[in-house]
């Protein structure tokens, strides 16, 4: 088959969707939902002395009240006192939550800092209160067993914030209680008075004003009361203040969403800037080391556009192909790859040069048509590439002859698959030993895909790693992209040298002088050799039919009866009812055989291969 650039946009795409749609989904199944962390903390467990659960609701349970006692200082911090009364015997425990975390808005969260969390009795001996943390809210469970009352103490930093009449403070003066609180009773100090307030209770999720709030007899303080608070329930205060009363500002904190983890900023898009640079700079460069092939291309294809031949002994014509290019040379020069079709083309250059003869076996009954292959010494005046050497090894492995059906066969030839393996590394070490290329195109490829893989590797934990713990995700995925491309561009990576450049230049023009009506006009009696030799380049160039016609008509012309009876041309013999104008379909099924074996041994060693693994 021929092609010049072929390019293969479709490896780049299905690589960036399939790496950038598991990635999200990853994500996605990683930390469901976004959601704010505990705006709502759930009740503490009621505890009574000596008694169940239930035994809290009966009749002897004792009547609880909080008087809160809340003081701002200019410096923004809210310093809390609580006098939690029992009355009628108090519970083994009692807990109070605060709350350390609430829902801002769509993409923050407000917190709250609170410190210096502190129980005493009534007169004033410590008690061991163990606090805890948990989803947002901080629980201070505090032993309350024959006590008449405790005092909770902490600070809170974060209430505060700049409003547009002056500063604003705001607080869930109770998050939750174990036991039901008959009255909560709040009053909140501050160095200038309020200039207004409200309050919400009730359920997390109520709109309900709170039972009363006033701002005191002289409106120097904010007052909030709250009756019958169930465990569940929930008082939000919110006072306004005159400008100068405290300095501060909320603490915001981003919540994780996939949209607040892959946000768009300064930061992420300048990365994104400096990735296309790169990749604008790395396009310029191939484009530049493309541009030579097709620059040369332009100005010396016609130095192969002619017969390609030379004067020989005698005054007869000899074979010149430019350059001496051979035929499983040629796809390699072409797309730096060895493909089937090459060593196809290879096989029948060395049927053609004397190294090999096929012989087409009679068709049996219901059999699919066979070859014999013979290996012959070859003239002596020419000299065979190590490739080529190669190739006959793994077609033969040592035998005179074989069969093509046995060729490739698992039981007859097991390691043929290796041995075509060993040849394409020939064929491209032979590129660089003629310096058409610097280095290896096939190491080359495989050097850049493996840089590729890891760089798109390590873009996916980046971007994993960054969007769980930041919201600069979107740089990921710029190292991903970068990955990827390369990964997808390895294939073009493979440079040819300005000889290697030249020599395809050549070449493609003795391509277009093959294609051409005038290449069939080779002297007579010289048109069988001449053709002969054109026919293996014709298989790498897609045109094995049209010249295996041309060349079985010359036959028909050149040759005498003599030599067409039996076997017709010396490389390729026939059956007894085989004529030489079958031979056209014969080597065409011939090719097309041998490149279906080829093919499936190569599948096959892939397959083992991975097996294996």
């Amino acid at each position: 088959m021929w092609w010049v650039g072929s390019w293969r946009p479709a490896v780049a795409v299905a690589t960036a969707v399939f790496v950038l749609s598991s990635l999200v989904t990853a994500l996605v199944v990683a930390w469901p939902g976004g959601e704010a962390h505990a705006a709502t903390p759930a009740a503490p467990a009621p505890t009574v002395p000596g008694g169940s659960v239930a035994a809290a609701s009966d009749r002897s349970a004792p009547v609880i009240t909080n008087d809160v006692r809340l003081e701002l200082d200019h410096a923004g911090v809210l310093h809390g006192e609580e006098t939690i009364s029992f009355s009628g015997g108090a519970p083994a425990t009692f807990t109070r939550s605060l709350t350390e975390t609430m829902l801002y808005d769509t993409e923050y969260d407000r917190k709250f800092e609170v410190t210096g969390v502190r129980a005493t009795d009534l007169d004033g001996d410590a008690l061991d209160a163990r606090v805890s943390r948990d989803d947002g809210s901080l629980s201070v469970e505090i032993p309350t067993e024959a006590t008449s009352g405790v005092v909770l103490s902490y600070r809170v930093s974060g209430t505060v914030s700049e409003v547009s009449q002056g500063v604003q403070m705001e607080w869930r003066a109770v998050g939750a209680y174990s036991h039901t609180v008959e009255t909560t009773d709040v009053t909140v100090t501050a160095p200038l008075p309020p200039g207004a307030l409200s309050c919400l209770a009730g359920e997390p999720r109520s709109a309900m004003y709170c039972t009363a709030s006033d701002m005191g007899a002289d409106a120097g303080v904010a007052h909030f009361l709250q009756a019958d608070m169930e465990p569940s329930d929930r008082l939000d205060i919110v006072v306004n203040y005159p400008p100068g009363t405290a300095e501060g500002e909320p603490i915001l904190t981003r919540r994780w969403s996939l949209a607040s983890a892959f946000a768009v900023t300064p930061a992420t898009a300048s990365v994104f800037g400096l990735l296309l640079a790169v990749l604008l700079g790395g396009l310029v460069v191939l484009i530049r080391v493309r541009g030579r092939d097709e620059r040369v291309l332009r100005d010396e294809a016609s130095a192969g556009d002619h017969a390609p031949v030379a004067e020989g002994e005698h005054g007869r014509l000899r074979f010149a192909p430019p350059d001496d290019v051979h035929p499983g040379q040629i796809g390699t020069l072409v797309n730096e790859t060895v493909d089937i079709t090459d060593l196809t083309g290879a096989v029948v250059d060395l049927a053609v040069r004397g190294y090999v003869r096929l012989e087409e076996l009679p068709h049996e009954h219901f059999t699919s048509v066979d070859w014999r292959l013979v290996r012959l010494d070859g003239p002596p005046e020419d000299t065979l590439r190590s490739y080529e050497w190669l190739l006959l090894d793994a077609l033969f492995g040592g035998r005179p002859t074989v069969r093509l059906s046995q060729v490739g066969s698992p039981r007859t030839s097991p390691d043929f698959p290796a041995r075509i393996d060993r040849v394409r590394e020939e064929l491209y070490r032979d590129m660089v030993r003629l310096k058409w290329f610097a280095r290896s195109p096939s190491q080359v490829r495989g050097r850049w895909s493996a840089v590729g893989m890891a760089v798109t590797a390590a873009g996916v934990l980046l971007t994993g790693v960054l969007a769980v713990f930041t919201s600069a995700a979107f740089t990921g995925l710029a190292v991903i992209i970068a990955g990827a491309a390369v990964t997808a561009g390895a294939q073009y990576m493979p440079a040819k040298t300005a000889l290697g450049s030249s020599v395809y230049a050549h070449t493609v023009g003795f391509r277009d002088y093959l294609l051409s009506p005038r290449s069939a006009t080779a002297p007579p009696g010289q048109r069988v050799e001449l053709y002969s030799r054109y026919l293996p380049y014709a298989v790498i160039f897609d045109d094995v039919d049209h010249w295996a016609n041309i060349l079985a008509s010359a036959a028909l012309t050149d040759l005498t009866p003599e030599e067409l009876t039996g076997d017709g041309l010396a490389w390729y013999t026939g059956p007894r009812e085989w004529r030489i104008e079958d031979f056209a379909d014969s080597i065409t099924t011939f090719v097309v055989t041998l490149t279906g074996i080829i093919t499936n041994a190569r599948r096959l060693r892939a397959l083992n291969q991975f097996q294996r693994r």
